[in-house]
């Protein structure tokens, strides 16, 4: 079925730092579409709590899982400062999703606020607040959401467990081309996902890592890389660095790293394991990072000759001369560029004729 309407998605890159935000539609150019570059959820929330903290009072966290990051050290400042927290059952969640670790940092977990506690909403999409934004200026907010966000995974029972590696390895289980890690159904176990798709009813879903390097295509010397030649994406954001190699569209490894353990040594080494064939989980581990992820003939299809860049975080990386990619002119949008062109891959492969795709061609 050929769409015949103009196409309109409201793209949201939900990071620790900033929440990148994209109005794509079809019948603009890109450069035209709406843009906005505003403070993350986290950093909202954490200026919240901060407030409760100066004025001395107690704070009831509501709503929803979220990611955690400022929002997290804000809570345990509110504690150190002797001001008490508390939290419905879910949101406690985005501290840890042990209970019981949670109760011994001295939140106390219960249904509902206690009497003169201040209400901190927790949440990973505002979707009233940025559409109030966008509606001062006449822009109407699209009914098609395409949200990215990085989750650890948990399944009750598993202790402390993470299951992050195996959501990374699965994404490459299933053929791993990079279009097609966008969800409509996540995994039960990826809760921080979950959690937003409850928010968002029909809100599709992407990895933060993944959208970044999906959207960094939209750069032609990197569309013309990863085509003819293969090449390592990397995306140095607040918190994580992600990387794959990948050589048309397919994905044959995956490392993810935290950002404030990259130096430009240890990305420098981390890249040339992974561009040569040689990278193995533990040795991402044993860095102290989240792990790695391979297709089984990953090693027999090095090498990976070009290495370009995308993040917040890139000037780390500058001295070691990688190509810092520019997607469509716009380098803060590559998360929400890769959410677009995977929400076009799933429209394609529900039998929507888009015709339309931001990878850039020759």
């Amino acid at each position: 079925m050929t769409l015949v309407e103009p196409l309109r998605i409201l793209a949201i890159d939900a990071g620790a730092g900033t929440q990148d935000i994209l109005v794509y539609e079809s019948d603009r150019r890109i450069e035209n579409c709406t843009k906005l570059i505003l403070p993350s959820q986290t950093q909202v929330v954490a200026a919240r709590i901060h407030e409760a903290t100066v004025r001395g009072v107690p704070i009831y966290l509501a709503g929803r899982l979220m990611g955690g990051g400022a929002s997290s050290e804000a809570i345990e400042a509110h504690l150190a400062a002797g001001l008490p927290v508390y939290s419905a059952p879910e949101p406690a969640r985005t501290l840890h999703n042990d209970f019981d670790r949670v109760r011994r940092l001295g939140v106390k977990i219960c249904d509902s606020p206690p009497p003169g506690a201040d209400i901190i909403w927790l949440q990973d999409v505002d979707l009233d607040g940025i559409g109030a934004a966008l509606g001062r200026f006449g822009v109407r907010l699209p009914s098609l959401y395409a949200i990215a966000v990085q989750d650890h995974g948990f399944i009750a029972g598993s202790g402390a467990r993470e299951f992050r590696y195996d959501f990374l390895q699965e994404l490459l289980a299933q053929g791993g081309d990079l279009r097609d890690m966008m969800f409509r159904d996540v995994p039960s176990y990826m809760i921080r996902m979950q959690a937003v798709q409850r928010a968002l009813p029909g809100a599709l879903i992407m990895d933060t890592g993944a959208a970044a390097v999906l959207g960094i295509l939209g750069d032609p010397v990197v569309a013309r890389a990863a085509r003819d030649d293969g090449a390592i994406l990397v995306n140095i954001g607040n918190m994580h660095t992600f990387a794959i190699a990948l050589r048309g569209m397919r994905v044959y490894g995956i490392a993810e790293h935290h950002s404030g353990g990259i130096t430009p040594a240890v990305l420098s080494h981390l890249v040339d394991q992974l561009a040569g064939g040689r990278l193995t989980h533990a040795e991402v581990m044993d860095m102290g990072g989240h792990g790695a992820a391979f297709v089984a003939d990953y090693a027999q299809s090095a090498p990976f000759p070009t290495v370009a860049i995308t993040g917040p975080n890139r000037a780390v990386a500058r001295e070691l001369g990688y190509y810092e990619a520019v997607p469509h002119g716009d380098m803060m949008l590559s998360g929400p560029f890769g959410l677009v062109e995977g929400t076009l891959r799933l429209l394609e492969r529900e039998g929507h004729e888009t015709g339309l795709s931001l990878i850039a061609r020759d």
